[in-house]
């Protein structure tokens, strides 16, 4: 086999292999999410990240689509949380953030890994940046099309929407974007050397 065969063929295993494990993150209990209150700790952000700096934006952005697509599933058949069947039926918050993790991660990779942060540097603040691209445009999005119905889902003021999301991106937001800047890094490098 040629090596330029070689390298498909990893290419194509290892995404197979990072596709199942964000289908068994979702579907598996305290494997992607775990569960803070009304809503979930997401852990699953790592493993498109990972994805789009192994092998580029595109993949990353595939791969984040298999999850988005999950999510817009579960939320009418089998729910992660209370509020899922409310926000996650809408693809704009279910799939087009998860999407926007690998494009946002990967671009980010590419273009800092230039600078002076290097490999190890560069991939922290891409992760950072995947995490947050899902944090923020899920629950942004979230408050944009559903403040009123989110306040009536947990017994709050409308008033009260913005503080309480506010709240959950600086907790559990920046709790996922510093998970994902650790782990992303020291599982993509060894399979970034494996696919030069």
């Amino acid at each position: 086999m040629n090596p330029r065969n070689q390298s498909k063929t990893f290419r194509l295993a290892i995404l197979g292999v990072l596709t199942a494990i964000v289908v068994l993150q979702t579907f598996i209990p305290f494997l992607g999410y775990i569960p803070v209150g009304p809503l979930s700790l997401t852990i699953i952000p790592i493993t498109v990240i990972i994805a789009a700096f192994v092998f580029g934006p595109v993949n990353g952005a595939i791969v984040g689509g298999v999850w988005g697509v999950i999510t817009f599933i579960r939320a009418f058949i089998a729910p992660t949380s209370p509020l899922a069947p409310l926000i996650f039926t809408n693809p704009l918050i279910s799939v087009v953030p998860r999407i926007l993790i690998g494009i946002i991660a990967g671009y980010a990779f590419d273009s800092l890994k230039k600078t002076k942060l290097g490999p190890n540097g560069s991939m922290r603040i891409a992760a950072l940046l995947g995490a947050m691209t899902n944090t923020v445009l899920v629950l942004g999005l979230t408050y944009l099309f559903y403040k009123e119905p989110y306040a009536n889902a947990l017994d709050l003021d409308v008033n009260e929407v913005l503080p309480a999301i506010l709240y959950i991106v600086g907790t559990n937001g920046v709790a996922e974007a510093i998970l994902s800047a650790i782990i992303a890094p020291i599982i993509a490098k060894p399979l970034m050397k494996l696919n030069k």
